[in-house]
């Protein structure tokens, strides 16, 4: 394995990755313009085993994917699988999700601001067949507004308690270290170190 494509079409999420696998000497790609692949599992994991499978089967070559979101207590877990798909833009995506969590407490006894990001990563090889799997979880709070102006997608009103910090304020290498896809790939790396030999 010496090319390694990233089963995402999200520029922010290759960006990522290339920062995280970057020690282990890969050629990282991005998925192939235009290859859409239909998210129709229920979890974070199945989805990302139908994306690491499809892309390296498209690709001929090992691909890593990834399937992520925000799931917020008072919401019952939602945005959770369709966090991507909430809105159309990211800051239609923030305005809904405040918007929501403002209804949810205010019919409340109890206004929790609770969430979580998670991570399931699934790595597959050329002929699509599922090699490694794990998932990772970073617990936060939602603001109540956006502050910082890394990062992408939701991370301006996420707050990591233990940081004091959005992941949008987060320089890239506390984020990579305290996130839900850094987490996730502090569990995959050993695994895939020794599959490359190195």
């Amino acid at each position: 394995m010496t090319r390694l494509v990233i089963a995402s079409g999200n520029a922010g999420k290759v960006r990522e990755f290339g920062h995280l696998l970057a020690g282990l000497g890969l050629e990282i790609q991005p998925q192939p313009d235009g290859l859409e692949v239909e998210e129709t599992g229920a979890t974070f994991a199945e989805n990302a085993r139908l994306k690491a499978s499809a892309v390296a089967r498209a690709s001929g070559a090992w691909a890593l994917a990834d399937d992520s979101g925000l799931s917020v207590d008072a919401l019952g877990g939602a945005p959770g699988v369709h966090s991507a798909r909430y809105a159309d833009s990211d800051s239609a995506r923030i305005a809904r999700l405040l918007r929501e969590l403002e209804q949810a407490q205010a019919s409340s006894s109890n206004p929790s601001r609770q969430a979580h990001f998670a991570a399931a990563l699934a790595l597959a090889d050329p002929n699509g067949t599922i090699r490694l799997e794990v998932e990772g979880r970073c617990p936060g709070v939602i603001l109540k507004a956006p502050r910082g102006t890394g990062g992408f997608g939701y991370d301006p009103v996420f707050l990591v308690p233990e940081a004091g910090l959005t992941f949008a304020e987060m320089p890239s290498n506390l984020k990579a270290k305290l996130g839900h896809r850094g987490r996730a790939f502090a569990k995959l790396e050993p695994a895939l170190r020794q599959l490359l030999g190195r």
